[in-house]
């Protein structure tokens, strides 16, 4: 029994190893450090420059001094709104980007590889435009 402790322990380190390594957390990790500094930025952006400029047109100089107050708890609804604002931001910033990939995905989707060049074509090419090799066309 003493033997069938160290062989799961080092399976335990080898199975954790592979997953905290693995290539898609690696990438999951980059990615989710890329919004969150995406995020202060446009947190930034909306405090700095938006949100007083929507503020002097109303008036204020800066929303985040809105408040009100019921029984004496002070209710700061401009640091809301500002974080409504850097929301709104952030979730079409995030929009886009998905449309991007998406386009971009489904783009290269409907391409395969020439057989002469290895370059990519469309599927419905029946000879490539980088080599001249004929194809037989595949069918979406």
């Amino acid at each position: 029994m003493a033997e069938s402790t160290p062989n799961r322990t080092t399976r335990f380190w080898d199975d954790f190893k592979a997953f905290a390594f693995s290539d898609n957390l690696i990438k999951v990790a980059v990615a989710f450090m890329l919004g969150a500094a995406g995020a202060a930025l446009i947190k930034s952006l909306v405090d700095s420059f938006i949100t007083p400029l929507i503020a002097a047109l109303f008036g204020q100089s800066d929303f985040s001094n809105l408040t009100f107050t019921i029984n004496g708890s002070v209710f700061t609804y401009g640091s809301f709104i500002n974080a409504l604002i850097a929301f709104v931001l952030i979730a079409l910033v995030l929009f886009i980007v998905v449309k991007v990939i998406v386009r971009v995905m489904g783009e290269k989707a409907e391409k395969r590889s020439c057989d002469h060049c290895l370059e990519d074509v469309s599927i419905a090419a029946t000879r490539c435009p980088h080599c001249t090799g004929d194809l037989t066309p595949e069918t979406a």
